[in-house]
């Protein structure tokens, strides 16, 4: 077996690890990776922006705007426009959305950092850097992801 034949199964085992753990997620908690992710930011930081926490996950300003509508839709969320800036408007947990945030498994990143951490400093840079030449020779360094592990994340930002 070729070297390029050798990563390219190991990239599919990732991805595949990765959406056997997205299906799990949804099966749970009926939340999508970035849906998930949204809400703990919202969590972490009650009265956050949506332009924060787009900076905080790397995504978009209009595919977190497109998935807090999602999440709103649901009762997960309430957004609470500003009495003094109507231009702020903050977001906040509803009772249900802390209730089903609590429930809801650990995204799959949380083994994953443990494991690099543990790993030598220059190991980590080792695999950033190869993860990132991967990335960049299959033209994906340029799209919209966030950190958090989820297969079909790219298609599914345009749904939610």
């Amino acid at each position: 077996m070729q070297k390029y034949d050798e990563l390219l199964v190991s990239l599919r085992k990732v991805i595949r690890a990765i959406d056997l753990h997205s299906k799990q997620l949804n099966k749970t908690s009926g939340l999508t990776g970035p849906q998930l992710l949204i809400m703990q930011e919202v969590f972490k930081t009650d009265g956050i922006t949506a332009s924060r926490i787009a900076q905080n996950v790397n995504l978009s300003p209009a595919t977190v705007t497109n998935i807090l509508d999602r999440i709103e839709s649901r009762g997960l969320v309430t957004r609470i426009r500003s009495l003094t800036d109507k231009r702020r408007v903050s977001l906040h947990l509803t009772e249900q959305g802390q209730a089903l945030l609590n429930k809801a498994p650990q995204p799959l990143q949380e083994h994953f950092i443990e494991n690099f951490s543990a790993l030598e400093e220059w190991e980590q840079s080792l695999l950033l850097s190869s993860m990132q030449r991967v990335a960049a020779m299959m033209d994906a360094d340029k799209i919209d992801a966030s950190p958090l592990l989820e297969v079909g994340a790219l298609t599914q930002a345009t749904k939610e």
